[in-house]
């Protein structure tokens, strides 16, 4: 009979990855192939079946992503606080399943309510399952970022799975079974973690302590629970009404500063120094995720209406290539990009955490300078090159393996254990305000013409993303002039 491990067991483990990485890995694979099997339907959904004009589309998409991400800090806080980052894990996915099968019940009737279930779903699971994993190591174990590494690939093959089946699913088969996806893939990642929680030990136990009441526990727990329940019509009202989706991002960041700025209260000076780097991360990832999210708004519209439904001869559906290209591309060369760093790392030219953020933007620009060149292979209906589109995604590829999971990686090396949760949270806050200034520049570059042609569409995309491609470099040689002095901040953290 198995014994539940202690901290140090976990920890003192041997080898370069831990046995419970390899578990959280599982439960973490499923939980992204149901959301960016959602993320990739999202526009075409609301275009093709609500009825939804392209501009309308890429609103709704920032506001529901929005959302996703803003709760994200919430569940990072809750767990913080009440719930443990377990049963927050528990409690999300089980509202994802909900959410996915209620759409799939009826999907142009219950779909905005079905999406309200998995955007709390969401917040509670995606930060506190990245938390977890921070927290498999010592706070100066050099394997962390190998971890984070690994996980990341998990990421990316779920991402890869469900970007390439669901959108096919919904558009080639049915709508109601690729929506029902969702609730099928998220019951395997939930039974996945419920077999393997026993040998995280004491990680992502309930935080309240120990000597308070059994009764005081159960209601704030139920209390948690009831209260995410209790939103779900506020969540609706702002989701389908953008103007209130204007006013919570407005009102949302500058309290979480006003939060994190009440806690950093308790902690020492070098750790407020730290807290202000990771400060400096998140800010940069708004703007990079602005850019990047493109994928579900404005490139998913692209890939329907301008793309070649043919790669290299082979037929294929434009929206699944939009969708799984760049997770193909991170699981073929992240294991390439650590390497990469191990190689120079020993010669002693590894460039600090500031300049590959910089690095990051300065892929991510060449993408949509190569996503603007499209223009000038199209023929006289607006249909261009798939092969291009793909290569565009290959180059934002090596951006996004400069960034995402450093950024993981950071929030938690970053952070004092006391509120990693809460800075995971803020990771993926920042994430949102990404995702929602991602939705107003689709729209922006969306036609007001209802009639417009395929062409018009696509002169319009492209130069929106030959001037993305402009701020992607401006941003990308801001971090790399300001590395040394954020470095300072970070101290020991490379």
């Amino acid at each position: 009979m198995s014994t539940t491990p202690t901290l140090s067991e976990i920890r003192d483990f041997k080898g370069t990855y831990p046995k419970q990485l390899f578990y959280l890995f599982g439960t973490e694979m499923w939980e992204r192939f149901c959301f960016y099997g959602l993320r990739g339907m999202l526009t075409v959904f609301m275009v093709t079946e609500l009825g939804l004009a392209d501009k309308a589309a890429n609103l709704q998409y920032g506001a529901i992503q929005a959302f996703v991400y803003a709760f994200t800090f919430l569940g990072g806080v809750f767990a913080d606080k009440i719930l443990g980052f377990q049963k927050s894990l528990f409690w999300g996915a089980l509202l994802m399943i909900v959410g996915g099968f209620v759409i799939a019940i009826a999907p142009t009737e219950f779909f905005y309510i079905g999406i309200c279930f998995n955007i709390i779903g969401t917040g509670f699971f995606k930060p506190n399952i990245s938390t977890m994993v921070g927290q498999l190591y010592h706070e100066t174990d050099a394997r962390r970022d190998a971890g984070f590494g690994l996980f990341y690939m998990g990421i990316n093959i779920g991402a890869f799975l469900g970007g390439l089946l669901m959108v096919w699913v919904g558009k080639s088969y049915s709508w109601r079974a690729a929506f029902a996806l969702v609730g099928v893939v998220m019951i395997i990642s939930l039974i996945n973690f419920a077999f393997r929680r026993k040998s995280l030990g004491p990680i992502g136990l309930s935080p309240l302590h120990p000597d308070m009441p059994a009764k005081t526990r159960k209601l704030y727990e139920w209390g948690t629970y009831i209260g995410s329940i209790a939103v779900i019509p506020l969540i609706l009202l702002m989701v389908t009404n953008t103007a209130y989706t204007d006013m919570f991002m407005y009102i949302v960041g500058p309290l979480t500063l006003v939060y994190l700025a009440w806690e950093m209260r308790q902690f020492s000076r070098a750790e407020n120094m730290k807290l202000g780097a990771a400060l400096v991360f998140i800010f940069f990832s708004i703007f990079f995720w602005a850019f990047f999210e493109q994928s579900g708004g404005s490139l998913s519209l692209f890939a329907l209406n301008n793309l070649r439904p043919e790669l290299f001869g082979i037929p294929v559906d434009p929206n699944s290539v939009n969708n799984a290209a760049n997770s193909l591309f991170v699981i073929a060369f992240s294991a390439v990009a650590g390497l990469l760093w191990l190689w120079l790392s020993k010669r002693k030219a590894e460039p600090n955490s500031v300049v590959k953020f910089g690095l990051s933007f300065l892929f991510l620009g060449g993408g949509f300078y190569i996503f603007k060149s499209t223009l000038g292979l199209a023929d006289e209906n607006g249909i261009t090159s798939t092969e291009v589109f793909t290569f565009a995604w290959f180059v934002i590829t090596f951006g996004e393996l400069c960034l995402s999971p450093i950024g993981l990686s950071l929030m938690t090396k970053l952070s004092p254990l006391k509120i990693q949760g809460l800075m995971m949270g803020m990771w993926f806050l920042a994430s949102a305000y990404g995702q929602y200034a991602a939705g107003l520049l689709g729209a922006g570059m969306s036609s007001e013409n209802p009639a417009a042609s395929n062409y018009e569409k696509l002169v319009l995309y492209t130069d929106g993303y030959g001037q993305l491609g402009l701020y992607a470099l401006i941003a990308g040689a801001a971090l790399i002039i300001i590395a040394p002095l954020v470095r300072r901040m970070m101290q020991e953290v490379h």
